[in-house]
């Protein structure tokens, strides 16, 4: 195991301080960004447990995850279940500015953002399908058994999940684009759980995914674009009918 470096939870609340009351999740991810990114954490710093960092900023504990949840997906923190919380390292240049205003969209724009990423989602497997090699290809299907092997567990279902179009875009070899998706996708998170919510949708996003998967193996790039556009359709109204149904008071 590597070695952390020694624990800075006093720093850390010293630091971040309280929030307003009623503060969104969006707020307490910009709060944390900016800690994060400031310099004066290290890499591999073991953050203060939810529950510490909650009572901290004077937010409930939903929102932290939430917010912790949508760094993770960026790749800023690392989140392991029963060890803690550390920070992976600085983010590039790019992506702490464009979190920062992306970030203050608002909820109101939930549904541009779902067609930018669904938008996204699609020239990436047009691009796999094009581009990927047997190995980037096989990470894909290994993220693909892996749903399957989760459908009974929502929580490993939904990380596996996320990890296939991880892999997807890996096989697309184009940075920027899974650069832009990462942040697309940080956001989407902050307003709504990207999980499934039920087997049966959880089964449903398996064939989903299926589709894509044998389109993009057997090269046929408006194949694979087209079972992506049919996937993201149904994942788009999913999270577009979780984010209707939040309130501030919700996400606060």
């Amino acid at each position: 195991m590597p070695a952390y470096p020694d624990d800075q939870s006093a720093e850390i609340a010293a630091a971040l301080g309280a929030l307003p009351a009623g503060t969104p999740v969006s707020e307490v991810a910009r709060r944390l960004m900016d800690l994060f990114t400031g310099g004066s954490l290290a890499s591999g710093t073991r953050l203060p447990p939810e529950r510490q960092l909650a009572a901290t900023l004077g937010v409930g504990r939903s929102a932290v995850r939430e917010a912790l949840a949508a760094l993770e997906i960026l790749g800023i923190v690392d989140v392991r279940p029963g060890s803690g919380t550390y920070l992976r390292g600085t983010a590039s240049e790019l992506l702490p500015q464009t979190l920062r205003w992306g970030l203050l969209i608002g909820e109101r724009n939930t549904a541009e953002l779902l067609e930018l990423r669904s938008g996204l989602e699609i020239y990436v497997a047009r691009l796999a399908a094009a581009r990927g090699n047997a190995r980037e290809l096989k990470a894909v299907e290994t993220n693909l058994e892996r749903m399957r092997s989760s459908i009974e567990d929502l929580r490993a279902f939904a990380k596996a999940d996320l990890e296939f179009h991880h892999a997807l875009g890996r096989a697309a070899e184009n940075s920027m684009l899974v650069d832009l998706l990462h942040v697309v996708r940080s956001l989407l998170q902050v307003y709504a759980d990207r999980a499934v919510h039920s087997t049966a949708a959880a089964l449903l996003a398996v064939e989903e995914h299926d589709a894509v998967l044998r389109a993009v193996q057997a090269g046929d790039q408006d194949a694979a674009a087209s079972a992506m556009a049919i996937h993201m359709a149904t994942a788009s109204a999913r999270l577009a009918a979780d984010a209707a149904a939040r309130t501030p008071a919700d996400v606060g």
